[in-house]
């Protein structure tokens, strides 16, 4: 089932998404100073953003996060977060939560979205592709950076 997150999931949340970043560290997790907890809150009750999630036999075991970016255009949605607890990777959750994202930003009026994965995320960066993910020509690889920025077309119905 796929679902709108609750502020007070947050602490599940968070540990589901230090889980899924772990995985592609190369040097492990670095510790980034961020309150994973307080953003995930701020982000489940921010008015114009939304978080959803896939729940499993009671558990979340995948996260989604987008909105539109304060400073991108109104038809083009940002994908911040997007995250599968690694114990239901292939097993369908990833598929479904991206098919309800591309249901909420077509419903949204959403026209294109946009991410960045990390460099080292080569099993997200495949996921992506599969789904029609491509480099974005906005903003092309830089030396350096440990982004990969992509760009997807929001199909109409």
């Amino acid at each position: 089932m796929i679902r709108t997150v609750l502020p007070a999931e947050a602490e599940t949340v968070a540990a589901l998404h230090r889980r899924a970043r772990a995985t592609y560290y190369p040097d492990g997790l670095p510790d980034d100073g961020f309150d994973w907890v307080a953003v995930w809150r701020r982000a489940a009750e921010r008015a114009d953003a939304h978080v959803l999630c896939a729940v499993e036999r009671g558990g979340l075991v995948g996260i989604a996060s987008f909105r539109v970016p304060d400073d991108g255009p109104s038809e083009t949605v940002k994908l911040f977060q997007f995250h599968v607890d690694p114990d239901h990777w292939r097993t369908g959750v990833g598929t479904a939560l991206h098919s309800a994202c591309v249901d909420q930003w077509r419903a949204d009026g959403r026209r294109a979205a946009v991410l960045d994965v990390h460099v080292d995320n080569l099993r997200a960066q495949a996921f992506y592709a599969r789904r029609g993910w491509v480099p974005d020509p906005e903003y092309p690889p830089a030396e350096g950076d440990h982004h990969l920025f992509l760009r997807f077309r929001v199909p109409a119905r």
